[in-house]
């Protein structure tokens, strides 16, 4: 899974964005595909964006099929806007919950929205601060479609593998609709490359929940410490994952979610 954004001369930034991401187009995607050997992929709607999901769009019908999308939208969109997504092969909506990003989004909108998707077999991305999983712990579980935890919850390392939101995302795991995406290592990392103090925590989600585990490069990777290459985070996944799960994480989960044959 990666941000979709750029050339800003074609797709300018939102009035208002909360920061200036790197400038990278769907060529520079594809370019980093062949890298990695990645034949597919899903497409995260930055917040720089807001609503306006054309930049992702225009990336998914230059994939001929191998691209997915995570919209992100607003209280405007109606049934032609959502049926209109739907034929772009999006396939979920993403809502942020990080303070600096904005804060808390409508949680009105959110029940809404969630009864709007659900029978598009949609299911909700939410981008959370650790804190955030404690706070509205009722309120995620009123939801019976499916549901992704971005960036492993964005736990901080350094509160260690006992820490109440970590115990509480593994519990809300336990539920059939919820997954979680093993991305975002170089955010929660308080040592920096090559972020082996991530892996204790992305094993015991995978080991929670091997059937609802994703993975996620969050390239340009936007407001970051550490940059990293892609090369170093596919580098850990063999070590998030062994040799039984890394066909799940990789190929079948995301398969089954975004309905890549």
């Amino acid at each position: 899974m990666c941000i979709s954004g750029g050339p800003f001369d074609r797709f300018p930034l939102a009035k208002g964005a909360p920061y200036t991401p790197p400038e990278r187009t769907s060529n520079d995607l594809v370019a980093l595909h062949e890298r990695l050997g990645v034949d597919r992929a899903v497409i995260v709607q930055t917040t720089v964006y807001k609503s306006d999901n054309r930049a992702m769009l225009d990336g998914i019908v230059q994939s001929n099929g191998r691209w997915r999308g995570v919209a992100l939208i607003d209280k405007s969109f109606d049934d032609a806007a959502f049926r209109a997504l739907h034929e772009g092969a999006v396939r979920g909506v993403r809502f942020c919950f990080v303070k600096h990003l904005g804060g808390v989004p409508d949680l009105a909108l959110v029940r809404r929205t969630a009864a709007r998707v659900a029978p598009m077999g949609w299911h909700f991305v939410l981008h959370l601060d650790a804190g955030n999983v404690p706070e509205f712990l009722e309120f995620f579980g009123e939801f019976s479609l499916p549901v992704v935890a971005d960036h492993m919850g964005r736990v901080p390392v350094r509160d260690g593998l006992d820490q109440a939101p970590f115990r509480l995302l593994l519990e809300l795991l336990k539920r059939p609709n919820w997954w979680v995406k093993v991305s975002g290592a170089e955010r929660i990392s308080e040592t920096g490359l090559p972020f082996a103090d991530a892996i204790l925590f992305a094993q015991r989600l995978i080991a929670a929940a091997p059937d609802g585990v994703l993975w996620g490069t969050d390239w340009p990777h936007p407001n970051v410490r550490w940059e990293p290459d892609e090369a170093d985070l596919v580098d850990l996944l063999p070590r998030f994952a062994g040799a039984a799960a890394f066909q799940r994480v990789l190929v079948d989960n995301p398969a089954r979610l975004y309905g890549f044959s």
